[in-house]
Order: C-alpha cells, then structure tokens, then sequence
C-alpha cells in the first residue's frame, strides 16, 4: 500500500507534482482543496468568506479532515491539502510525507498565471489565507504548520523546474 502526502504553502506548485506524481506512479491522485472549494461553492462563498466562517465554525473543517483522513486509510493515494501530512501523522497512518515551499513572489506570480489579477493582490490574498489556515489548524488540532518535522521531504520549488522535483522524490523514496 503507498500513501503520499503532498503539503505546502499556496502557488508552491503542490497540484503540478501532485499531478505529475499520479501519472508518474499511476496512484490515484485526491485534490483536498477542491473538496473544500466545492463546499466554499454549495454555499455560495469566496474561499475567502469560506475561510472567514471554517474560523469561526471548526465542525466544517473537522468533517472535510475526517473525509482526508479516511481517503489515507484506504491507500494507495497521492492526497495533496495544507493539512494531507499532519492528518497522515496525527492518525499513524503510514505515509511518505512532502512539503513544498517557494518564495512568496514566485508563488504570487504562479497565481496570478492560473487565476490572473495583480501580484500585490494575490499576495495578499495569501498571506490572509496562510494566516486562516494557521490559525484554524492550531486552534482545532494543535498544529503548527511552520513545523515541517514529520516531512520525509522538503522542497523549495522556486527555482526547481516540475521534473526535477518529481525526480527528487522518486529517488527519495526508492531510499
């Protein structure tokens, strides 16, 4: 059974190694962010706004969680989120754990490729989001997400092209 996480800070390009993981290893490949957009969307909401009432609201977050950590369970997964890693290692559920980073321009530019409008905006969008998602993580679960100890992998991405991370990894796990 194979089990990996993919973590990291929004733009870091978690999504691009993720998917290229999955065609690479032919593992299914689970997207939590899109779980939490399609909840953001039921509910006619901004991921901002979202975020805004998951603060205030900690049963939405727990019940996305539960549905990450039971996708772990069963294996035989790449599971990408903010919180993929930490959920693998709070439920001892055997995972080869990835963090990736990059500087906070490369990752504004990124989404600003994807998803358009200016760099200044995006960057402040995530850093409003980063601090959300902290906040939430320690509240809920005690969980500081600038401790990258239980990664197996850490990745700065900035200057990385795809391949070689996914180079990177595959030589990593082999051991």
């Amino acid at each position: 059974m194979v089990v990996i996480t993919i973590s990291g800070t929004p733009g870091s390009g978690k999504s691009t190694i993720a998917q290229l993981l999955h065609d690479k290893l032919g593992i299914t490949y689970i997207y939590s962010g899109l779980i939490f957009r399609k909840t953001a969307e039921k509910y006619k909401m901004t991921l901002h706004e979202f975020g805004k009432v998951c603060e205030e609201n900690s049963k939405i977050d727990k019940e996305l969680d539960m549905q990450q950590v039971e996708i772990l369970k069963k294996g035989n997964v790449i599971l990408e989120g903010r919180l993929s890693g930490w959920l693998a290692y709070n439920n001892n559920i055997p995972a080869f754990k990835i963090m990736i980073d990059a500087d906070i321009d490369m990752r504004a530019s990124r989404i600003v490729k994807r998803e358009k409008g200016s760099i200044e905006k995006r960057k402040k969008e995530m850093l409003e989001r980063e601090r959300s998602e902290s906040a939430r993580y320690f509240k809920y679960y005690n969980i500081d997400l600038k401790n990258t100890s239980i990664y197996d992998l850490i990745i700065d991405s900035s200057e990385k092209k795809p391949e070689e991370i996914i180079k990177m990894i595959i030589e990593k796990m082999k051991g």
